[in-house]
């Protein structure tokens, strides 16, 4: 398979869904719900219909698995995972912390991805053996080396209500064990913010493959650690996700992991 290709086509249907995005920020639009607190718009389905038509342009036999559309299947072990729009809630509410997240899979393993936050007008990349780029220049992850010292970002699940046990008591340790806890609302610039050593650690539950595709990538390429809760190698399939620097990675499965959080 041609990865340059695969860049140049995933990186044109990015900015072509960022466009979308664009021209419906903060201007009014129908919101739907998938759930009380799980929002969908008109920029999220317009967005993900600019992405794929770019994508199945050049890759007509490719699967695609996109959040509002669901699962394509093509004729090839080929595969494309698309979220038009992390953070749709933020973006609902005029908030410009949202992105653009798009990967592509090899017989289900992340080979590339990218994220473009459109307010921020940076492009997150990532090759497979290849290391992270933001806007072209390489990132890496943070060097603190406890967690003490360490600033996090967690996010709540759509699911918050039944899991909020669980969930809540995870985030109270580490915001007693870290320097200090964010929540953004938008789990691809989390992953990519830890890439770049913005925040040191990232956690969160009930995640789909979207959220994570291609900021996952980003965090290993990065030279990151990404793992479940019970610090086995993360895979798209997991509902469960922990990214650091690799440092505090032991110090956070311990916060998580623990039977009462269980």
């Amino acid at each position: 398979m041609d990865l340059e290709q695969v860049q140049k086509i995933g990186i044109a249907a990015a900015y072509q869904g960022a466009e979308v995005l664009r021209s419906r920020f903060g201007s009014m639009f129908k919101v739907s719900k998938k759930g009380r607190i799980d929002l969908v718009t008109e920029a999220d389905t317009e967005a993900e219909h600019a992405i794929i038509e770019t994508i199945t342009s050049s890759f007509p036999d490719h699967s695609i698995l996109a959040e509002e559309s669901g699962l394509n299947k093509g004729s090839s072990p080929l595969q494309w995972i698309i979220d038009p729009l992390d953070g749709t809630t933020n973006f609902v509410h005029g908030l410009p912390l949202y992105a653009v997240s798009i990967a592509f899979a090899i017989d289900g393993e992340v080979v590339f991805g990218i994220v473009l936050s459109p307010p921020a007008e940076e492009l997150f990349m990532a090759v497979s053996g290849k290391g992270a780029t933001l806007n072209g220049c390489p990132v890496s992850v943070s060097s603190e080396a406890v967690l003490s010292e360490s600033l996090l970002v967690t996010g709540f699940p759509y699911s918050i209500e039944e899991d909020f046990k669980p969930v809540s008591e995870r985030f109270v340790k580490c915001l007693k064990a870290a320097q200090g806890v964010r929540r953004l609302g938008s789990a691809a610039l989390d992953l990519c913010y830890v890439a770049c050593g913005r925040f040191t650690g990232f956690w969160e539950q009930n995640i789909q493959p979207w959220d994570t595709a291609a900021g996952f990538l980003l965090v290993q390429e990065a030279g990151g650690r990404v793992t479940d809760y019970s610090d086995q190698p993360y895979t798209i399939g997991k509902r469960e996700i922990l990214a650091t620097n690799g440092m505090i990675h032991q110090e956070m499965l311990s916060l998580l992991s623990s039977e009462d959080s269980a």
